[in-house]
């Protein structure tokens, strides 16, 4: 590590101004690595560029690194079969035939509660979620902003709260490269302190149950109960000629579920914690997607082909997540060798209080969050930073 000064603070300052300023994460992460590795010794404008180059691929090598991008592209591949192959109009029909939703009320519990069950990842949470329910709040003129209200308010912050799935897998990747001791004791260790997640959870529960709708949503509320009639749209996905299983949607989650904790057992040689985050989240979802695959082989809804065409298809949507991680690993070896940490710490002991410390990083984060649109390109940029302050200043990283 360098001597840290002033212009160690440059790299992280401007990916988060570029940040701000275009909500171009893949912009804004790389020009914060291409300035660090400027301010490097002995580099120039040029050399700094291929260094900067050089230092994503050397993310590659690291099994650790490569093991969490390998998921994510795993676990797209996953949700696509789960949208192809009938598990999402599955399990439509199945919460049809338990007519258990009678009211407005159910309607919106039932949003919430899908929203707590499917944890895998955000976007598909919102996808059985809204599919599911948007007939249903139609039906008993609830408004679409209330949905969108309360699939929004369950799908990321239980990701976060539940890291068995890409999310954990991401930050665990960023905490493992920054060298944080035992990451994945930390990460857990964090979660009861997430407070954010969990009062959106818990408010999202209180408005449900008191029906209390602020502001505009209430506006909304009223629109909708002026309306006349409700919709009567069957629950039924028409999406394709595919036989709709409520099973396509159990038995593979329930794999990924169940693998995870096996492979930390193994990995940790029957120590939970101690186990590999990153090689039990791979295995977990290689077992789930090999179970869904062999599921649609077996129920003739796909061939070969088109299982592998669905593969690449899944794997596609989720590049830019890779990339998005791939950057925020190698602007987090930069801000740690320029030794940005230690220089906020100095600064820290003589202008500021510790305990102040975790307002203001909640704050900076909310702003870049509000302004790219992204919870994963906000842990890429806030990361590197809060996590080297924290062990710099000897703090704990949870």
């Amino acid at each position: 590590m360098l001597d840290p000064n002033w212009t160690s603070l440059l790299p992280p300052l401007l990916a988060i101004g570029l940040a701000l300023l275009t909500r171009q994460v893949f912009i804004s992460l790389f020009a914060g690595i291409w300035l660090g590795a400027f301010l490097l010794p002995d580099l120039g404008i040029l050399a700094s560029l291929g260094e900067s180059i050089d230092r994503l691929i050397a993310v590659l090598p690291s099994p650790g690194d490569a093991r969490v991008i390998v998921f994510t592209l795993v676990i797209g591949a996953f949700i696509c079969m789960l949208e192809r192959n009938g598990a999402v109009s599955g399990l439509v029909k199945f919460l049809e035939r338990a007519k258990w939703v009678t009211n407005a009320a159910r309607a919106q519990w039932m949003a919430f509660v899908i929203g707590l069950m499917i944890f895998i990842e955000s976007n598909i949470t919102m996808l059985v979620a809204g599919t599911v329910s948007r007939p249903l709040f139609d039906r008993y003129k609830i408004s679409r902003q209330k949905l969108a209200y309360i699939i929004d308010s369950t799908a990321a912050p239980i990701c976060i709260l539940i890291p068995l799935n890409a999310w954990g897998a991401f930050n665990l990747a960023i905490l493992e490269s920054l060298q944080v001791e035992d990451a994945l004791r930390v990460f857990i260790s964090s979660i009861p302190l997430n407070l954010y997640a969990i009062c959106a959870v818990l408010l999202t529960a209180f408005s449900i149950s008191r029906n209390f709708n602020p502001g505009s949503m209430a506006h909304a509320e009223d629109q909708a109960h002026k309306e006349e009639g409700g919709s009567t749209a069957s629950l039924v996905l028409e999406d394709d000629d595919t036989p709709p299983r409520a099973i396509n949607m159990f038995l593979p989650i329930f794999v990924l579920i169940g693998t995870m904790p096996i492979g930390l057992l193994i990995t940790g040689e029957g120590d939970l914690l101690a186990g590999s985050g990153s090689t039990s989240v791979l295995w977990a979802s290689l077992a789930a997607l090999t179970c869904i695959s062999l599921m649609s082989l077996f129920q003739r809804n796909m061939k070969m082909s088109e299982v592998g065409a669905n593969w690449s298809l899944g794997a596609g949507r989720m590049l830019p997540i890779s990339v998005v991680l791939l950057l925020a690993l190698a602007l987090g070896g930069i801000v740690r060798e320029l030794g940005t940490g230690a220089f906020i710490a100095s600064l820290i002991a003589e202008w500021l209080p510790i305990w102040i410390l975790p307002c203001i990083i909640f704050l900076v984060s909310a702003l870049i969050a509000f302004s790219v649109g992204t919870s994963w390109g906000t842990f890429s940029i806030m990361l590197p930073i809060s996590i080297t302050i924290a062990i710099a200043i000897g703090a704990e990283p949870a």
